[in-house]
């Protein structure tokens, strides 16, 4: 009997490929990416290896295969929002609305506090007016649930499919926020972090 557990584990630059085939039809026929061009497996490759110097970049599998993946970036490069990043988590489709997403966002909760990450925040495209096929209010909702509080909603600022969108920002505060604050430490750095 296979084992259909779901694994967490840290991204390989070799896994563009797969999560490459995860996020492409986001690409393509959502509007919960602004991207309109799927990247190429060179380009994806190079994220993951970017993103891996400073942050997590996680991958869940089942049986093997990455059924979804998460990681952080940057909130704004200035050196005083060291302690916030911007979270992505893209499940595959077929696989959606089984905890992955959940799975995931937990560990990478995880590996922020261990490096000493504060703020997690999400920016979310969303429906202006209603839902449609390109674009549910699913994302907030799934972030509302993990303990997110809406900040903002910017009102038409991204175009995609000959339509516009709005986006929201979301907040979740994961540590305690101090006078004499430590810098985050590399995610490269983190001795041994299991999930």
């Amino acid at each position: 009997k296979m084992d259909l557990k779901i694994r967490i584990r840290p991204a390989k630059p070799e896994d563009a490929e797969k999560l490459l085939a995860i996020y492409a039809p986001y690409v393509e026929q959502t509007a919960i990416t602004f991207e309109y061009e799927v990247p190429t497996v060179e380009e994806f490759r190079e994220r993951i290896h970017n993103t891996l110097k400073k942050y997590p970049y996680l991958v869940a599998e089942q049986g093997g295969e990455p059924v979804g993946y998460a990681y952080v970036g940057p909130f704004h490069d200035r050196p005083a929002y060291d302690w916030a990043v911007e979270t992505s988590i893209y499940v595959d489709e077929l696989r959606k609305h089984k905890g992955i997403g959940g799975k995931l966002h937990d560990a990478l909760e995880q590996a922020l506090k261990t490096q000493g990450i504060l703020n997690m925040n999400a920016c979310i495209a969303w429906p202006d007016g209603e839902e449609d096929e390109t674009l549910t209010k699913n994302s907030g909702e799934f972030h509302v649930h993990l303990g997110y509080r809406m900040v903002g909603e910017f009102q038409k600022c991204g175009y995609k499919f000959h339509r516009w969108y709005n986006m929201i920002w979301m907040e979740k505060i994961i540590g305690e926020h101090a006078d004499e604050q430590p810098s985050p430490i590399q995610f490269s750095q983190l001795e041994d972090i299991h999930f």
